[in-house]
């Protein structure tokens, strides 16, 4: 009897390590699918939303660390039929976010009336401050009143323009503005009436309007009192170093620590406190060469960036969410988790690795499942012959899980200007040394 009862229920405990490591492993499971049902009610990927469903009905409650619930997502989308099976598998149709919305709150600031007609016949209340996703409150903030940037749309010239980029909120042409080549980010008219493109746009032109540096694009006036809404800027002629490095290979070390100094530099101002400007999506596409012969480059595409004013260097940005583009994302932005001004810095060694190694970071996984590695601790291999063990070092600084131990952008241009002294310099670079 007794060694019957020691073997089913007296037997020694499992080590203290392998309990801790089931532990970690659980939560990176539970943070990876709370991650990916967001994500899918995001994009409307009814398959894998009902998918994640069926295996795990607790993830209809799962929320980011600004308390939003898939629910939230898909009403802020108007995305009804995730919406309606959400609400199926048990999702509370008035849960709140940290700032007090309802899902139905959400879903009127977007002025989605199928959502918010489906979301009253099931019990939805209307409280809290509208679009909050956003910003915490709805309403657009207010322009600067001094608006002598604003530009009278019929002296923008489309007649030879060229469509040079693309998104969700419309189109950026290459157009012409008293003589002079300009770039021109056009709102679709359709969402030109949609207050949450308004603030959005609003809020990247107050951004804009406060930018003056040689290595931050410039802005030069926009189109608010007329539909559709536009944001023109400088235009240059180089395009961007996601189109530069595109078969290259690996850059010369000097050629990519000049590059990253122009980064860092551009940076380094953003950052500059109090008023921080966290840009939130660094990556190649929104670095811009001045021209073709790549001497000069630029940080650019505000639209996701933050102004913070910081009141004490010790201030922590409370801010969440997952912002940013997934290949250059720091792992604390995809875990939804509080970060500041150093997910920048985190970006920038992912781009100064790409630009050393000739391929972008863990370009062998798709975006979604790099910034997922990068999440459980991973780091992208370096197999680049003759690399400069300075700048590896630099990355590697740059991209350490612990945020506190990434540099600053005054220390990284620091560490590059010593780098820079004992490298061979490139021709077309001789101007600037």
């Amino acid at each position: 009897m007794s060694g019957s009862e020691g073997s089913s229920g007296g037997g020694d405990p499992p080590p203290a390590a392998t309990s801790s490591e089931e532990k970690k492993k659980k939560e990176k499971e539970r943070v990876s699918r709370t991650s990916l049902i967001l994500w899918h009610a995001h994009q409307n990927d009814k398959v894998s939303v009902r998918k994640l469903l069926e295996e795990d009905r607790t993830l209809v409650q799962a929320r980011d660390y600004d308390n939003r619930t898939p629910l939230h997502v898909a009403a802020l989308h108007g995305w009804i039929e995730i919406a309606k099976w959400l609400i199926e598998y048990g999702a509370d149709v008035n849960s709140q976010d940290r700032w007090r919305n309802t899902p139905l709150a959400d879903a009127e600031g977007a002025k989605k009336h199928g959502m918010i007609e489906l979301l009253k016949s099931y019990g939805g209340l209307s409280y809290g401050q509208d679009g909050s996703h956003f910003e915490p409150r709805a309403v657009p903030p207010p322009l600067p009143k001094k608006c002598n940037w604003e530009i009278d749309p019929t002296e923008l010239d489309f007649s030879n323009s060229v469509i040079i980029g693309k998104g969700s909120f419309g189109e950026i042409l290459k157009a012409c503005w008293r003589g002079t080549p300009v770039a021109v980010k056009r709102i679709l008219p359709n969402l030109s009436d949609d207050q949450l493109v308004i603030q959005d746009f609003r809020h990247e032109v107050n951004l804009l309007v406060k930018l003056r540096h040689p290595n931050v694009v410039q802005f030069l006036g926009a189109v608010t009192e007329k539909k559709p809404l536009m944001l023109i800027t400088e235009y240059l002629r180089g395009g961007d170093l996601h189109q530069y490095l595109k078969g290259k290979g690996p850059l010369s070390p000097s050629t990519t620590s000049n590059f990253a100094l122009d980064i860092a530099r551009g940076m380094a101002y953003l950052h500059n406190e109090p008023n921080v400007i966290i840009h939130r999506d660094l990556k190649p596409r929104n670095i811009l060469l001045v021209n073709s012969s790549a001497d000069h480059l630029k940080v650019g595409d505000f639209g996701l960036s933050k102004l913070i004013r910081v009141q004490n260097s010790h201030d922590v940005y409370k801010m969440t969410g997952e912002t940013g583009s997934y290949r250059y994302m720091a792992p604390e932005v995809f875990k939804h988790r509080k970060y500041d001004k150093k997910v920048d810095v985190f970006s920038f060694a992912m781009i100064l690795y790409e630009m050393l190694e000739g391929d972008p970071p863990l370009s062998h996984y798709e975006p979604y499942e790099a910034a997922k590695c990068v999440a459980e601790g991973h780091r992208p291999m370096f197999r680049a012959k003759g690399l400069t063990p300075e700048l590896k070092e630099l990355v590697e600084q740059c991209w350490t899980k612990d945020v506190n131990k990434r540099p600053s952008f005054l220390e990284i241009l620091k560490t590059l200007e010593k780098i820079k002294q004992v490298l061979p310099s490139d021709n077309h670079w001789n101007i600037f040394t």
